[in-house]
């Protein structure tokens, strides 16, 4: 039985963080494997530079997640667009570059029956990240070590039967400053999105997936594949959706059930009409 994979007509995933310690890999190389697409955008922070360079590790599993995109653009012709963002900024010396079906980018216009949506990582709008470097490398420091106690508090709350509860995230709901900074951030996104007279927005960088308006325009963030482990895909429908990794996983076993029922129905039938003839 032939193998079925997930369909849509767009998937927009960021901020994967590979050559991090944190990056949920067999998460995000299960999306690669179980989907199909005709065009995948990687917004930005797909590669961890920052990581790599504190002594981060690069895992064979790292190396198949692009097998995995090459072989979307080679077999399924997939279009691939790759965005460059803070932490993969070394991507800057060689952009714009086209490779088959593949294209290195700073921004990208995507088209949809609802309008015009401009695709960028984000970081561009981050003040500390465009300001003060220096800043956002200690910011990111504590930030790793944050998930650092994060995964241990996790281990104490498995032993004892819990489920997995982010430090980060509710760090990040309580402290004023971290909710006004996601405020502003959004605010400057969506002014963007005007001036380049889009009707929508699809970033990443700040770890925080949505799908809301902002005015009249459309704020779309694919989250991260750190700790939120969502993805923005845009339906055969052209509907535009946040997943997250539960609802893709929940998917794929669904469509897998009943296409194995189908399989199960046609070989019944098969069955009959040569034992009935």
């Amino acid at each position: 039985m032939k193998r079925e994979l997930l369909k849509y007509k767009t998937i927009f995933i960021s901020d994967v963080h590979l050559g991090s310690v944190d990056c949920k890999i067999d998460q995000i190389n299960y999306l690669l494997r179980n989907t199909t697409c005709e065009k995948l955008v990687l917004n930005g922070d797909i590669i961890d530079a920052w990581a790599l360079r504190r002594g981060g590790k690069w895992l064979r599993s790292h190396t198949l997640f692009f097998r995995f995109i090459l072989k979307k653009a080679e077999k399924y012709k997939t279009e691939v667009i790759y965005l460059r963002g803070n932490h993969d900024d070394f991507l800057w010396r060689v952009l714009p570059f086209e490779f088959d079906k593949i294209k290195l980018v700073n921004e990208h216009i995507h088209e949809s029956p609802h309008g015009k949506y401009i695709c960028v990582h984000g970081d561009g709008f981050d003040a500390v990240t465009t300001n003060h470097k220096w800043v956002a490398v200690i910011g990111d420091f504590g930030y790793v070590q944050l998930l650092r106690l994060n995964r241990i508090y996790n281990w104490f709350r498995k032993l004892r039967g819990k489920s997995y509860f982010s430090l980060s995230k509710a760090i990040k709901a309580k402290v004023k400053s971290a909710v006004s900074f996601v405020g502003n951030y959004e605010e400057q996104l969506q002014k963007f999105a005007d001036k380049k007279g889009c009707d929508g927005i699809i970033c990443g960088h700040i770890h925080t997936a949505a799908d809301k308006m902002i005015g009249n325009t459309h704020y779309l963030n694919s989250g991260d594949w750190v700790e939120s482990l969502t993805a923005i895909v845009e339906t055969n429908d052209r509907e535009f959706k946040v997943i997250n990794f539960n609802e893709l996983k929940n998917d794929v076993e669904k469509m897998r059930r009943e296409n194995v029922q189908k399989y199960v129905s046609k070989r019944s039938l098969r069955t009959e009409r040569v034992f009935s003839n």
